[in-house]
C-alpha cells in the first residue's frame, strides 16, 4: 500500500516484490506508471530544453516524441512524428500491451536499458520519462 496525495495504492505484495527474468520489478513499473498517470498532462519535456523526450523504433534513429497519460492510470499513448501512434495499457499486475493505430493489442515487456531507454519490444523513449 503506497500513501498519494491522491489516495491509497495498494499493489499485490506477492507478485510485486519478485522481479522478473529481465530484471525489471512489476512492483516498480506500476509505480512509476501511476506516477506517470496522476501527473494527468502531455509530457513533453519534464527535464527541461537540453533532455527531450525522444523515442526510436528498433534500432532506427531517436525522433522527437511526445508521452500523452490517460486519466485512470493504467495507460498512455506515444507519439512518434505526424504519423506513428502506439497505445499502452498496464494491468496493475505487472503485463503491459500495446497496438500501434487499429492493429490488436500484443503483450510486450518493459525493460530499462544501460542508457536510460525505457523499452517495450523494440519501442523505446529516453529522456524525460518522469519516472526516477
Amino acid at each position: 500500500m503506497h500513501r498519494t496525495p491522491f489516495g491509497v495504492i495498494t499493489v499485490e505484495a506477492a507478485a510485486a516484490e519478485q522481479e522478473g527474468p529481465d530484471g525489471v520489478c512489476p512492483r516498480r513499473l506500476f509505480q512509476w506508471i501511476v506516477v506517470l498517470a496522476l501527473q494527468g498532462v502531455a509530457v513533453e519535456s519534464a527535464a527541461g530544453a537540453s533532455d527531450p523526450l525522444t523515442c526510436r523504433l528498433q534500432q532506427g534513429p531517436w525522433l522527437p516524441c511526445t508521452m500523452q497519460l490517460d486519466g485512470n492510470g493504467l495507460g498512455w499513448r506515444l507519439r512518434i512524428g505526424a504519423q506513428l501512434s502506439l497505445q499502452f495499457r498496464h494491468d496493475g499486475r505487472g503485463r503491459v500491451h500495446m497496438r500501434r493505430g487499429s492493429e490488436p493489442w500484443q503483450p510486450v515487456q518493459a525493460r530499462w536499458l544501460a542508457d536510460a531507454s525505457l523499452c517495450w519490444d523494440g519501442v523505446c523513449a529516453r529522456g524525460a520519462i518522469p519516472l526516477d
